[in-house]
């Protein structure tokens, strides 16, 4: 099988981070160019949506959409990171790392595609970036009993969400004032997966 995205996605990374923590070595990552302008044709023409990551199989259709990969890889692998008793939890706590991760990356492509079109729409990024800290203070306030319990996949959203934060926003700040999430993902992005997939 083959993984295809960039590194420095945040979707992508949750991916490369369960193939990491389940030991899935038989399945190749396969660097592509994607853009919200439109992506590279082997992209599109795995995914019509354009977007990363992709799992090719060779015993099915391609798979899209992070959240379908990352089950499908933790099924593959037996690895109980989507576990039963609190699946809703954990499949929450996912969509959240998802959605600040959406908000993020559209706050970047705002700034790529219209600065030189002089189009930068400022209240569009600060209602983007208000979406974020609303997560993180949701985050704070209601989630850190599951983040510090045992490891499943919705921790791995909120640590890659957070990561993207500090590669693509850093100037923002969003450990000021959340000294509880701040000290967990300090932990957590020790983990060899995090190491070994931190974008650059």
């Amino acid at each position: 099988m083959e993984l295809l995205g960039a590194k420095i996605s945040p979707f992508v990374r949750k991916a490369r981070v369960i193939l990491h923590e389940t030991d899935q070595t038989d399945v190749i990552f396969k660097e592509v160019t994607a853009s919200a302008m439109g992506g590279e044709a082997a992209l599109n023409a795995a995914n019509p949506t354009g977007k990363i990551p992709v799992l090719l199989r060779e015993d099915g259709p391609a798979l899209y959409d992070s959240r379908v990969i990352c089950r499908f890889l933790d099924a593959r692998a037996e690895a109980g990171l989507y576990p039963e008793a609190r699946l809703w939890e954990t499949l929450t706590l996912e969509a959240t790392g998802d959605a600040i991760m959406d908000a993020a990356v559209g706050m970047v492509y705002e700034k790529r595609f219209r600065t030189d079109l002089g189009l930068v729409w400022d209240d569009w990024l600060e209602a983007q970036w208000t979406k974020v800290t609303r997560a993180l203070d949701a985050l704070g306030s209601r989630w850190m009993s599951h983040l510090y319990g045992p490891f499943d996949a919705g921790q791995i959203a909120i640590g890659c969400a957070l990561g993207y934060l500090d590669f693509r926003h850093s100037e923002r700040n969003w450990r000021a004032g959340r000294d509880a999430l701040a000290a967990w993902e300090k932990t957590f992005c020790e983990r060899a997966s995090m190491q070994n997939t931190k974008p650059e």
